[in-house]
């Protein structure tokens, strides 16, 4: 049974840190790709960050050097640090894992990721 569970999120004042952790159980964790997407209220999901199997990372623009994304594989977990945290950030946010047969880079749409973490919220007051 593959299970991911997203911890990490909490309330932050603007210009702040959190860091969250997915933690990845069930699957051949160094063969899949692992994705942050992020969803606030009344909006669809986004991408935020992923990170792929070979661990090239990828980042939405707006989050570019404020944001960090890895991974561990021995331990199977993915991180995404997060730094000077804006009150646009705020959402809940899903680990996800995508699984590439070519092993060539990463998806940056929700589709193509098969599962899904149940999400952290993250809060950030102005």
């Amino acid at each position: 049974q593959v299970k991911l569970v997203d911890t990490g999120g909490g309330l932050v004042q603007a210009g702040g840190s959190l860091r969250l952790s997915c933690d990845v159980s069930g699957l051949t964790f160094s063969l899949w790709n692992m994705g942050y997407f992020r969803q606030a209220p009344g909006k669809e999901r986004e991408f935020v960050a992923c990170i792929s199997r070979d661990g090239s990372t990828y980042y939405k623009d707006s989050v570019k050097g404020r944001f960090t994304i890895s991974r561990d594989n021995a331990l199977q977990m993915v991180y995404l640090q997060m730094n000077s945290l804006k009150p646009e950030d705020m959402a809940v946010y899903y680990c996800a894992a995508e699984y590439r047969r070519s092993g060539v880079g990463a998806s940056f749409v929700p589709g193509p990721y098969e599962y899904w973490g149940q999400g952290t919220q993250v809060t950030v007051s102005a």
